[in-house]
């Protein structure tokens, strides 16, 4: 069983690694702000004309002061750039009042010009977003324009890392449109703030480590772009990339794949067989197929891209495929050939460049499965070498690397080193709250590892610090809590705590039993690891009906699972066994008279 969970923890790591390599960033980037409709959204007079003809000079002031503030407003409407905007909005601000609501929409502009071009001095962007939210909820009213102001405060807060603070902002946001699309009243067509908010919400959500929640916000992004694109426009083919990269991250590849064929499709006709864009869709399908371990289909995907990025002369992207198809080869046992390809790739790249270090990790991997352990190492030695002096420059891709240079070691029985390495991605995963799944999956390593080298009360915080962090990021029900859980009731059970060790076994098959099936192998060793807790306790009758549930199970199997069954059904005569002698015992100890009572008995008859 535990090899099988470092396996699984194992793969997490690696098609998480392959996955950011290799395919774009896992979410999009947010999109340019919906632009604030400021000559919709200001209630001018109906007595002052849109385009205001010269006034006598004998004009009466207040008719003098409104044409004034007009040629203000449209001096502002038609101002583009920063100091254009900035410089219209300080000579309009003093015509209005502090409450007045074109004051707000004016302030909800300049702010979300500021944030749409990524503006040096976050603080001033702030508070531009801080004074449209003032002036424009003062009713608290369900609005259009609260709503934009409540999604430019998210997004301020959302570049200044306070993802709390964006989550609560973006959230009222979201109620606030779905208020008004029940209600129909509006007459400005909210959904593309809809979806600019939904987008942000997805950014969001990705930066806290709650991917899966992120799924959702995103999966509406697709279907507002369907209802609001030309079917099959090129931009509709991306959308259905972006919700493929997505699942893809979270290793969901059968969701992702649907997608990723859309967008291919759409692409494919819209721009034809040899466009960049059906380049990419073919490299993120290659990275599904793998996931999926169709790897022929992998291998003929990557090796059309890689013909369509060469015409191109994309080179970066090339070399990323090439080492992709390295990786499937190696998947596919063609240990030769995938070397040839990467030293191919390595007389491309620069000494001390990421890719080079990716080279050979495939190429350290490719070796070890020869079993060159030697060559396997000095390959490693060197990808760390570079790594090292990447962690400070791209931390994210060295972590991952680092995780995967972790399992090849471990494979060599190197477990100090594979630890070791571990630790030093841990340590800069820490910092990145957007990689909370990654933190997760290899604490939950390193916890498993030292379990396995028997340092077991060392082992406990990692996998408890592991759990929390998959729950917040897959949800209570994964089947990677699963697999910790288990992991916890195993270093119980050594630790002498049963109790403990019970209660573990059973969150961890609840969880499995949900997420892999009653009868998945997985699901009938926690079950049997239950059994074998509540035997540790003395508890029978519940060992008794776990440990025949297992019984079950395995026979549910038919001749795959007669060994298994065989050994369900030894444990389970062991425990009547145990059972009917602790039964015993209980009876004889209760029919004999204690010493007290004969002591008692003996005093009395003096």
């Amino acid at each position: 069983m535990r090899r099988a969970v470092s396996l699984i923890f194992s793969n997490l790591v690696d098609k998480s690694k392959t996955l950011s390599r290799n395919a774009p960033k896992s979410f999009p980037s947010p999109r340019p702000f919906p632009k604030c409709p400021f000559r919709y959204l200001q209630t001018l007079s109906q007595n002052t004309p849109a385009h205001p003809s010269p006034a006598p000079a004998s004009l009466p002031s207040r008719q003098r002061k409104l044409r004034e503030l007009s040629e203000l407003e449209e001096a502002f409407e038609d101002a583009t750039t920063t100091d254009e905007i900035l410089s219209a909005f300080e000579a309009l601000e003093p015509s209005l009042a502090p409450d007045d609501q074109k004051l707000g929409l004016a302030c909800l502009k300049v702010g979300q010009h500021l944030e749409s071009i990524s503006f040096a001095d976050h603080q001033k962007t702030l508070e531009f977003a801080l004074r449209a939210v003032s002036i424009l909820d003062r009713d608290s009213k369900p609005s259009i324009s609260v709503a934009m102001s409540l999604h430019l405060l998210g997004a301020v807060h959302y570049t200044l890392k306070r993802f709390n603070d964006s989550l609560g902002f973006l959230n009222r946001a979201n109620r606030i449109l779905t208020a008004l699309e029940k209600e129909g009243t509006c007459d400005f067509d909210i959904r593309s703030v809809v979806h600019a908010v939904q987008l942000q919400l997805a950014n969001t959500k990705t930066a806290m480590g709650r991917r899966e929640e992120a799924l959702v916000n995103l999966r509406r992004c697709l279907d507002l772009k369907v209802a609001i694109l030309e079917p099959d426009s090129r931009e509709l083919g991306a959308a259905h990339r972006d919700l493929a990269e997505a699942h893809a991250s979270v290793l969901n590849f059968k969701d992702a794949l649907p997608l990723c064929l859309k967008a291919l499709e759409i692409h494919e006709k819209q721009l034809g067989p040899n466009s960049v864009d059906v380049a990419h869709d073919r490299r993120l399908l290659g990275v599904i197929y793998t996931g999926l371990e169709e790897h022929e289909k992998a291998l003929e995907v990557n090796e059309k891209a890689q013909k369509v990025l060469k015409s191109w002369g994309m080179g970066p992207d090339l070399l990323n495929a090439e080492i992709d198809q390295a990786n499937i080869q190696i998947a596919l046992g063609k240990f030769d050939e995938a070397i040839k390809t990467l030293k191919g790739v390595v007389e491309q790249t620069e000494k001390n460049s990421e890719t080079r270090a990716l080279v050979f990790v495939s190429m350290a991997k490719a070796m070890c499965c020869q079993e060159k352990f030697a060559d396997s190492k000095r390959c490693l030695e060197i990808s760390c070498e570079i790594l090292k002096e990447r962690e400070s420059i791209s931390p994210e891709m060295v972590a991952e690397s680092y995780t995967e240079i972790s399992s090849l070691y471990e494979s060599m029985n190197e477990f100090a080193t594979s630890i070791s390495l571990l630790k030093r991605a841990l340590s800069m995963l820490e910092r990145l709250p957007q990689e909370q799944h990654l933190e997760g999956n290899v604490s939950a390593k390193i916890g498993w590892l030292l379990l396995l080298t028997g340092k077991v009360e060392l082992a406990v915080p990692y996998l408890e610090s592991a759990a929390e962090r998959l729950k917040e990021s897959f949800g209570p029900k994964h089947f990677g809590v699963g697999y910790i859980y288990n992991n916890l009731g195993a270093a119980y059970l050594e630790m002498d705590r049963p109790q403990s060790a019970a209660q573990m076994f059973a969150l961890a098959k609840d969880i499995m039993d949900v997420s892999l099936g009653p009868h998945h192998a997985d699901s009938i060793e926690a079950c049997q690891s239950l059994a074998n807790a509540y035997s540790t306790m003395g508890s029978y009758v519940l060992a008794l009906e776990f440990q025949q549930r297992v019984v079950d199970a395995w026979g549910s199997y038919g001749p795959n699972g007669t060994n298994e069954l065989r050994e369900a059904e030894r444990r389970l005569d062991e425990l009547k066994k145990k059972a009917c002698g602790s039964l015993s015992d209980m009876v004889l100890r209760k029919a004999l008279p204690q010493e007290s009572d004969t002591l008692h008995t003996g005093s009395s008859q003096h």
